[in-house]
C-alpha cells in the first residue's frame, strides 16, 4: 500500500522542480529585447556624433537642438509608453531585414487579429535626411494596428551614412520587401498604401516617381509595381529643393550640408518630383501613379504648405490624381505627434483610415464604434511643446 503513495511522492517533487525551472524562451527573448535596445541606442548614439563633426559649432544649430532637447522633455510622458510597447509589445517585428545595406530593416505593427489578411501602409519617416528612424514612427503604427492595419516603417540610410540616391534606393528595396513578402505577415499585398512624412514624403514620393519612369521603360529589374500601391498620403513633405535650399539654411540645415546630402546642386531638379513630373520625357509615367493624397498644416515653418499646394498642382496639370487637405494652423509636428499623442478623435487619422477601409464595410463599421484614442501626454505639455518646438 505504500509504494503507490511513495509514488506520487516522488511524482510531486518532480512536478515541484520542473514548475521552478527557468524558461529558456523567455530568457532567451528577454535578453533578445535588451539587446536590441543596446544596438539601437549605440547606433543613434554614433550617428549623432558623426553629425557634429559634419555641422561644427554654429548659433542656429545649437539653439534648434537646445529647443530640441526641452521639445522632447515635455512630451515625455507619451515617448515612454510608446518606448515601453515598442521594446516590450509581442505584436511588433523589430528590424526585418529587407536588404544588405546597414540600415536596411523595418518595423512591423501587427494587429491582435490576423486571421484573415489585412491592409497594409508602407511608412518612411522623416528626420531632415540626417536623423530619419523607423522607432520614429511607432506611434503611428501602434495606433493604425489598433483599427487592422499593419504598418511596415522602413529604415533607410540618413546622412553621412548615406546621400540622397542610397535613401531612393533603400526605400524602394524595402516597398518591394513588403509587396513580395507581407502575406507571409498577415497582409493583403492587394491592399497597400505609401506614406512618407517630412523628409520621408520627399523621400517616398522620389521613389514612387523612380519606379513609375522604371515601368514606362523597359522595365528590367523591376521586383514591385506601382499598381500595387493604392494610395499615396505625403505629410508636410517638400518637393522641390530649389525653392527649399534657402529656406533650410536660414534654418539651420546650411546650405553646403544640404548640398551634399542631395549629391550638388546640378542634382536638385533630379531629386525634386515637382520638377521631375513636368518633364515631357516621363508623361508615359504618369498614369502609373496611384492616387496622391497631400497633407499640410498652414502653420508649418519647416516646410511651408506651399510646397505641396505647389506639387498638387503640378500633379493634376500632369494628369495625376491629386488631393491638398490643408490643416488651419498646424505646425510641422502637430499633425504626427502632438495631435497623436493628445488621443481622441483626429481629422488627419481618420481620413487616413477611411480612405484605407474605403471597400471594407466590416471594417467601417468597427472605425464608427472604435472608441477614442488614449491620452498619452497631459494638455498642458502638449501646448508647451507646440510653443517650443523647433520645427
Amino acid at each position: 500500500m505504500k509504494a503507490p503513495n511513495n509514488h506520487r511522492e516522488k511524482l510531486r517533487r518532480v512536478s515541484g522542480k520542473n514548475n521552478h525551472r527557468p524558461r529558456p524562451d523567455r530568457q532567451r527573448s528577454f535578453t533578445r529585447d535588451i539587446e536590441h535596445v543596446a544596438a539601437e541606442t549605440y547606433l543613434i548614439t554614433r550617428l549623432a556624433f558623426t553629425l557634429l563633426q559634419y555641422l561644427g559649432v554654429g548659433y542656429r544649430w545649437i539653439t534648434k537642438l537646445l529647443a530640441l532637447g526641452c521639445y522632447a522633455m515635455l512630451l515625455m510622458p507619451g515617448f515612454l509608453q510608446v518606448a515601453y510597447c515598442y521594446f516590450f509589445s509581442n505584436k511588433v517585428k523589430r528590424s526585418v531585414v529587407y536588404g544588405d545595406q546597414p540600415r536596411n530593416r523595418l518595423d512591423l505593427y501587427l494587429p491582435a487579429d490576423v486571421s484573415k489578411p489585412k491592409p497594409v501602409l508602407v511608412f518612411v519617416t522623416g528626420g531632415a535626411w540626417i536623423i530619419g528612424y523607423k522607432a520614429w514612427g511607432s506611434l503611428l503604427g501602434f495606433q493604425l494596428a489598433e483599427r487592422g492595419i499593419i504598418v511596415a516603417c522602413i529604415d533607410y540610410r540618413n546622412f553621412p551614412q548615406g546621400t540622397i540616391s542610397d535613401m531612393v534606393n533603400d526605400t524602394c528595396q524595402g516597398i518591394s520587401f513588403v509587396i513580395n513578402n507581407i502575406a507571409s505577415y498577415g497582409g493583403d499585398p492587394n491592399r497597400i498604401y505609401l506614406m512618407g512624412q517630412s523628409a520621408g514624403a520627399h523621400i517616398s514620393s522620389c521613389a514612387l516617381l523612380k519606379q513609375a519612369t522604371m515601368e514606362s521603360g523597359n522595365g528590367d529589374g523591376v521586383s514591385w509595381s506601382v499598381s500595387q500601391i493604392k494610395a499615396y498620403f505625403g505629410l508636410s513633405g517638400g518637393y522641390n529643393l530649389l525653392n527649399l535650399v534657402d529656406h533650410f539654411h536660414n534654418r539651420g540645415l546650411y546650405r553646403s550640408i544640404f548640398l551634399s546630402i542631395m549629391e550638388g546642386e546640378q542634382s536638385l531638379k533630379k531629386f525634386s518630383p515637382e520638377i521631375k513630373i513636368q518633364d515631357p520625357c516621363i508623361k508615359h509615367s504618369i498614369p502609373l501613379l496611384p492616387r496622391m493624397i497631400l497633407f499640410h498644416g498652414t502653420g508649418d515653418y519647416s516646410i511651408p504648405s506651399i510646397a505641396s499646394k505647389r506639387f498638387a498642382d503640378a500633379l493634376k496639370k500632369a494628369g495625376a490624381r491629386a488631393e491638398l487637405i490643408l490643416y488651419d494652423g498646424k505646425t510641422h509636428t502637430d499633425l504626427f505627434l502632438q495631435d497623436p499623442l493628445r488621443g481622441g478623435k483626429e481629422d488627419l487619422f481618420d481620413h487616413i483610415v477611411s480612405i484605407v477601409h474605403s471597400n471594407d464595410s466590416d471594417a467601417l463599421l468597427k472605425d464608427a464604434t472604435a472608441p477614442p484614442r488614449r491620452r498619452l501626454v497631459p494638455e498642458i505639455l502638449l501646448k508647451l511643446a507646440h510653443n517650443i518646438s523647433p520645427f
